[in-house]
């Protein structure tokens, strides 16, 4: 637990002075106070997070944790396993959604085995960072022992760590997992105290029968796990999965390193609740880049009072929307940045 902690002792709130200040530029460019919505919020916060007077957006990275989950024994998946390592294969190839809207973004993508179940071989570019061979069958017992889970989320830290010192200043969340909206859905449920009904929807595509079923996988996994979620992390490693809990850990590094991080969807937002249930400062560096198309997602967002920056209706993951929110900071921060003020233009306002 040693490096978890120290972690945690580094995260701080942001100041909400810094946000304040931000804002006093933000009102005094060259057009109507609070006239570029919520685009002004997100330059906001950026500076506040990185603490600099005009920071620019440095190294972009998007980390792609790689996981699989026995609880697709339950039918939970409308795909097979091996699917995840043939994506993993596909995104070291470059030829997967994340990969070219990472490029049209201009950020780079790594990809993480964490809990593949199977050997990768050694595939150029792959980070082997294996705690085990997928997370077991939540609705049997936990997903994983706790101290496995804490070297996950420690995975997640180291690599939040490392993008820190190559200079990357936007962090973004990517994920791979068959079945893993699943014990997404279970998280939500627990940290949100919200049937499963109500977070539960049809992942890679399930029909409606399939989506009830799903829901009395999660009600068994909630029971069966009940004694084990005694805190955040125990919950974690409950009802959660390699791939989660190694996000959880990019968000808290993130934080403990003042790094702004990107999440994208359904089950990258399941790990940065696990990070803000581990310490509530951590959300204050969090950009939350799009609404899933799974139910659950609109609860999460609700309940803990956050707004996503897009809403396409996608369900993709892999990190995918928050390669399209990193394109939307850089916007609004080159606004906070290149845009004239009134003084500067000789112009008073309201004169």
């Amino acid at each position: 637990m040693q490096r978890l902690n120290a972690t945690l002792e580094k995260i701080r709130p942001v100041p909400v002075a810094r946000v304040e200040e931000a804002y006093e530029r933000l009102d005094n460019l060259t057009k109507p106070r609070r006239s570029l919505g919520y685009l002004e919020e997100l330059a906001a916060r950026y500076v506040a997070i990185c603490g600099e007077e005009r920071p620019k957006i440095g190294g972009k990275r998007v980390c792609v944790f790689a996981g699989d989950h026995k609880v697709t024994a339950e039918g939970v998946s409308a795909y097979p396993s091996v699917v995840t390592q043939l994506m993993v294969k596909n995104f070291i190839g470059g030829g997967a959604g994340i990969n070219v809207l990472a490029r049209r973004a201009g950020a780079s993508v790594e990809v993480l085995d964490i809990g593949v179940d199977g050997d990768l071989g050694d595939l150029p570019g792959l980070v082997k960072c294996k705690v085990k061979n997928g997370a077991d069958n939540i609705a049997k017992g936990m997903a994983m022992a706790l101290d496995e889970c804490r070297q996950a989320v420690e995975v997640g830290i180291e690599r939040a760590t490392l993008a820190a010192r190559d200079g990357v200043t936007l962090l973004g969340t990517g994920e791979m997992g068959i079945g893993n909206t699943t014990p997404a859905a279970a998280l939500f449920a627990a940290f949100l105290n919200l049937p499963p009904q109500e977070v539960t929807g049809p992942g890679t595509g399930l029909d409606a029968g399939a989506v009830a079923a799903k829901v009395g996988v999660i009600e068994r996994a909630l029971q069966a796990n009940r004694e084990h979620c005694v805190n955040p992390l125990a919950t974690l490693a409950a009802l959660g999965g390699l791939e989660i809990a190694g996000l959880c850990g990019l968000c808290l590094g993130a934080a403990a390193n003042k790094i702004a991080i990107v999440v994208d969807g359904f089950i990258s937002s399941a790990a940065a609740l696990a990070a803000i249930r581990i310490c509530p400062a951590a959300k204050d560096y969090m950009f939350f880049a799009h609404m899933s198309a799974e139910p659950g997602h609109r609860k999460f967002f609700a309940s803990e009072g956050l707004r996503p920056i897009v809403d396409l209706g996608m369900r993709l993951g892999e990190g995918t929307g928050a390669a399209i929110a990193m394109q939307i900071i850089e916007d609004a921060v080159a606004i906070y940045n290149e845009m004239a003020t009134f003084a500067e233009m000789g112009i008073t306002p309201g004169a």
